[in-house]
């Protein structure tokens, strides 16, 4: 076991959107910082969202204004740093008879619009549903009104690898595939010993503040030997989604009413299918295993037919899938009620910070690791005139208007004509401006080495790799992309067969000094 003499200034413990947000702004403001992750990065709660930058209409009815307020200014400046892994969507809410009056979605969807300083997205508006395109869809003759209002689509998963990526390049450690499986105290440092999941290797490494952002496995990494007992308690919450061939032709997401209170999402996703969620349940077991359940599946799609004209069968149904949401349990009687606020226990035992992080949503990540970091701050360096750095800093790839993606995919298309459109739009979503990077040199298809299909070549497998830490398909067709729903099983096997016989040759730089190798 190698034990590092370096001490850090922070540790933290996860990769997730908080634990890489966190990495990220404390990084910037001139801290030393260690981030492990057991598993790949995102591989939790944050690649099973939704997939939304919004600022959660329903968190209204449960008096959340502080959240929601919080959510839709995080909602434009996420937009403004990510534009290229961030899209404004608009959201069609019919009004059903017998549920929420008209007059309160109304009410809610005012104060949605200016609760939050909305600046660049366009307003709500009413829509007679018996006339306007969005309403074709629907089951004839039930639904005459509805709403139509603005929230933002992300990519999940790659808005926490990009900030991991930021975060290092700002000189963060990141380690994935790092299961922390000790931690305590040693001459006024915190000790904290991961073992690689793959080569068995373990090391020490010391810091001299640590947070626990593991998500689901919060209380565990507690009783790994931290020496505290925590008074906070999480709630483990089942959201699953499914996947279907695409139900509708125009670029409008729903937003559907059910009679149990809950909402159920329709949004056209990865240009030819449409995602469905989400589901609300208490889980218990290992959060590692969930997965959407027939039930969960059969609930879906019969809330969709209480809206759409063409019925969604569970046969229909080409992919689903499942997270557990660690919220914190301030004992609502249903999962569906439960705070979607986030909530901190700083604890410092022997003197040594530990702040554990429970609940948190994608949308408010970035100032979630900025009260993260105003809590350690008589622990770590950085001044009050470093806040708000983040939301001022593009993350790579970003740095354009948020107009400018269009441009960028015709740029590509003109300096590599060997692209194809589908080819173009699918890297500048990911890439952004990276995508030049990328692509840097290729004169003709065959510089970017061997076809893994859906568009994927080794090129782009290779940069995967040294850059963005995947080690596994999984990682590149599940979470760098969506790829997994164009690509065969076969397809996918031979990419992992050829990772496993490159990955030496394709390892990351070493980053230990700093941020860039």
């Amino acid at each position: 076991m190698r034990l590092l003499e370096r001490i850090y200034d922070l540790a933290i413990v996860g990769g997730g959107v908080n634990g890489c947000g966190i990495a990220r702004d404390a990084a910037g403001r001139g801290n030393s910082v260690f981030l492990c992750e057991m598993n790949d990065l995102a591989s939790g709660t944050s690649s099973w969202s939704t997939k939304l930058v919004h600022g959660g209409l329903r968190y209204l009815e449960y008096y959340e204004f502080r959240l929601v307020r919080e959510a839709l200014i995080e909602r434009e400046i996420l937009w403004q740093i990510a534009p290229h892994i961030i899209s404004p969507l608009r959201f069609v809410l019919p009004h059903h008879a017998g549920l929420r009056p008209a007059w309160l979605l109304r009410l809610g969807l005012f104060l949605y619009d200016h609760l939050g300083g909305r600046k660049l997205l366009p307003p709500t508006r009413s829509v007679d549903l018996r006339t306007d395109e969005v309403g074709r869809p629907l089951i004839a003759g039930r639904y005459a009104r509805g709403f139509e209002y603005s929230d933002c689509f992300v990519d999940d998963a790659r808005l926490v690898v990009l900030t991991a990526r930021d975060a290092a390049d700002r000189g963060a450690v990141i380690r994935t595939r790092a299961r922390a499986t000790e931690i305590r105290q040693d001459d006024g440092v915190w000790l904290v010993t991961t073992e690689n999941t793959q080569s068995g290797e373990r090391e020490t490494i010391k810091a001299r503040a640590l947070v626990n952002a593991a998500g689901p496995w919060v209380e565990q990494v507690l009783a790994s030997g931290a020496g505290v007992n925590a008074k906070a308690k999480v709630r483990l919450v089942q959201g699953s989604h499914i996947v279907v061939r695409k139900l509708y032709d125009h670029d409008r997401a729903y937003i559907f009413q059910n009679a149990d209170g809950r909402i159920i999402f329709a949004i056209p996703y990865q240009q030819d299918f449409t995602l469905i969620g989400t589901t609300d349940r208490d889980y218990q077991g290992d959060p590692a295993k969930v997965k959407a359940t027939d039930e969960e599946i059969a609930y879906l799609c019969a809330a969709l037919g209480e809206y759409l004209a063409k019925p969604v069968k569970p046969a229909d149904v080409v992919w689903s899938y499942s997270g557990v949401r660690p919220l914190y349990d301030d004992g609502a009687s249903e999962a569906k009620a439960a705070t979607r606020d986030y909530v901190f226990e700083l604890d410092t035992p022997g003197g040594l910070p530990l702040l554990s992080i429970y609940g948190g949503k994608i949308t408010t990540y970035r100032r979630l690791s900025e009260e993260a970091l105003e809590r350690l701050a008589p622990y770590l360096k950085g001044t009050k005139a470093q806040e708000g750095w983040t939301g001022r800093a593009p993350l790579p790839g970003g740095d354009m208007k948020v107009t400018a993606v269009a441009p960028l995919i015709a740029g590509l298309r003109h300096t590599y004509p060997f692209l194809t459109d589908a080819h173009a739009k699918r890297i500048a979503h990911a890439y952004g401006t990276r995508a030049a990077t990328m692509l840097a040199g290729a004169t003709s298809s065959a510089d970017l080495g061997q076809d893994f299909g859906g568009t994927l070549t080794e090129r782009e497998v290779r940069y995967l790799m040294t850059d963005e830490w995947a080690l596994t398909a999984e990682d590149i067709v599940w979470r760098r992309s969506k790829l997994g729903l164009r690509m065969s099983a076969a397809e996918i096997a031979a990419l992992d067969a050829w990772i496993v016989a490159n990955r030496d040759r394709a390892a990351p730089p070493v980053r230990e000094a700093g941020g860039r190798a």
